[in-house]
């Protein structure tokens, strides 16, 4: 269905754009809302102001995501969770903690929706992206650690939650094991041989 947007609309336009979406989301959403009109010839010429507004409306909406990209790019943001031995959370740091923590911390009210899709449940250091507009994408640094270890990184002082995790270090083991297996049936195939001839 074609519809002339009154408002902006998520991942739609902005208002006096014309555009064809799904009949349910329309009848469903857009129309019992009032965010949209059906885009018949009557009400586009009803909503020409609309029209016209669309080109300033889209340049403003890119200036607000611009200003809020700048303002958002290489933000740190700590968390204090629980977790267990092998560094998983006890829960998660979810895209709703992530917007609060934003606004909380810099003033820009971002939807949670623009955030990652995904849950961090891990301790450690992320890097989460945001979904601004096409061309700007600002990356947020999440720093996850334990609760009692919260105090000690914001004085700047080294925290057990960002070393190696313990995975590495048991992969690196398995490695030494593989090694010594390999040497140690090297000789014996040596014997076998020598028995052969």
């Amino acid at each position: 269905m074609k519809v002339i947007l009154k408002e902006y609309v998520y991942k739609h336009g902005v208002a006096g754009d014309v555009v064809t979406v799904a009949d349910g989301f329309a009848r469903n959403y857009l129309l019992p809302r009032g965010l949209a009109v059906r885009a018949t010839p009557g009400m586009m010429r009803e909503n020409q102001h609309l029209l016209e507004q669309a080109v300033k409306n889209r340049e403003r909406l890119r200036a607000l995501e611009s200003e809020a990209a700048v303002k958002i790019d290489g933000v740190e943001l700590v968390f204090g969770m629980k977790a267990g031995k092998n560094r998983k959370l006890y829960g998660s740091v979810t895209t709703r903690d992530i917007a609060a923590a934003l606004l909380e911390k810099t003033g820009v009210d971002i939807n949670r929706r623009r955030i990652s899709e995904r849950a961090l449940r891990e301790l450690g250091k992320h890097e989460v992206p945001v979904r601004l507009g096409t061309t700007t994408s600002p990356v947020l640094k999440i720093v996850i650690l334990r609760e009692e270890e919260v105090p000690l990184y914001l004085e700047g002082k080294p925290v057990d939650s960002l070393t190696a995790a313990p995975e590495t270090i048991e992969y690196v083991e398995e490695e030494t094991y593989a090694e010594e297996a390999a040497e140690e049936a090297a000789p014996e195939a040596g014997e076998s041989e020598a028995e052969n001839a």
